[in-house]
């Protein structure tokens, strides 16, 4: 495997659109397109050699601090091919040997409209302070919708953006704001001292990667609480699920005074999973919202509510542009965008989104 062989991989990947790409030892690359993964059949299983030899080429000068032939944990870098795209790279050990993902980051930062999520996300996005979290499971579009909110302001308002990211995915173009982009690891040693020193840089909005732990929550509650504008992601399936892994982060004893620090700083929650298409050419997001308002802030203040959030969400459709993920399903399979059994299967409650098919008459 030499570099020109493996640009020319990646390149393939580009034209064809792929989400991710996989070098794994004894199989061909694989490429992850519209949710399917998909092996290069005309290229041979790769060797022990190939992927060290991949892994070399990504890391660059870095390669030199790596052992291959022993354990090294985990290693997320970014790496840029040329003009064609960037790509977020996670190398690791299985079995003995190195293993590659690449997840393809597009050098061109898209608006909300373009991405197909709901217009009110810009609207979400002009908030001047609190806590803002994009959620949803791997690869449903998390970072892609925060960037996409970073363009919004970028485009919307003068303001300093300071960004943590791990490794920095999507670089953004000058626009209104200033713009500062530091990556954990290389700029600094972790989110929470990144974000605790954000805040003697005059900044108006931090975005930061993502929520791992007790300390970068509190770091970005603190933030938020401080009257910045801060954009996070975390790894949960839904609004409700979100406030409670948020809640959860801290200690049993100081869950009570997250819950009201949540409750006041929380602006809005936006969660995220990707479908495929009706048609079978790409996918589409489903998207719920929750919008905080005084009654969604009591029901995060008081232990046992968190369960009546949702019906706040269905019934703030029409005032707020709230909605839950079956009110985005059954619009999206009603307009033939989905079928009806993509739908079906992303629900949250597929009885009751039945139920509301049933209502509305036949979705194919």
């Amino acid at each position: 495997m030499d570099i020109a062989s493996f640009h020319k991989l990646l390149s393939f990947g580009i034209d064809k659109g792929a989400s991710d790409i996989h070098f794994e030892v004894g199989y061909s690359p694989h490429y992850r397109v519209n949710g399917d993964l998909l092996g290069a059949i005309k290229i041979p299983p790769l060797a022990v050699s190939d992927t060290e030899q991949i892994a070399t080429f990504i890391l660059g000068h870095r390669a030199k601090d790596v052992d291959f032939t022993r354990s090294f944990g985990e290693i997320d870098v970014s790496y840029s091919l040329n003009t064609r795209g960037r790509f977020r790279a996670s190398i690791f050990r299985q079995r003995g040997a190195v293993g590659i993902v690449l997840r393809s980051i597009p050098f061109t930062v898209k608006s909300v409209d373009e991405l197909y999520l709901p217009p009110v996300l810009d609207e979400i996005a002009d908030a001047r302070r609190g806590l803002i979290l994009v959620t949803g499971a791997t690869g449903n579009g998390k970072t892609t919708t925060i960037a996409a909110l970073i363009r919004h302001i970028n485009n919307a308002r003068h303001a300093h953006i300071i960004t943590v990211e791990d490794p920095i995915e999507y670089l953004f173009e000058p626009g209104k704001c200033m713009i500062i982009q530091r990556e954990v690891g290389t700029d600094t040693d972790s989110f929470r001292e990144a974000v605790t020193a954000a805040l003697r840089q005059d900044p108006d909005v931090i975005m930061v990667g993502e929520v791992r732990d007790e300390e970068t929550a509190a770091t970005c509650l603190k933030a938020a609480e401080t009257g910045h504008l801060v954009i996070s992601a975390i790894h949960t399936p839904d609004a409700v699920a979100t406030v409670q892994r948020y809640i959860g982060l801290f200690p049993t004893a100081e869950q009570d005074s997250a819950r009201e620090r949540l409750g006041d700083a929380l602006q809005a929650v936006i969660s995220l999973r990707l479908l495929p298409t009706a048609n079978g050419k790409g996918r589409v997001p489903a998207v719920e919202i929750l919008r905080v308002t005084r009654t969604v802030r009591e029901c995060i203040r008081t232990p046992g509510r968190l369960s009546d959030i949702r019906e706040v969400i269905k019934k703030g459709r029409e005032i707020y542009s709230m909605q839950t993920f079956d009110q985005h399903l059954y619009e999206l399979a009603s307009a033939g965008v989905i079928n009806k059994k993509a739908a079906l299967y992303t629900s949250t409650n597929p009885e009751e989104l039945e139920r509301m098919f049933q209502m509305g008459g036949d979705v194919v």
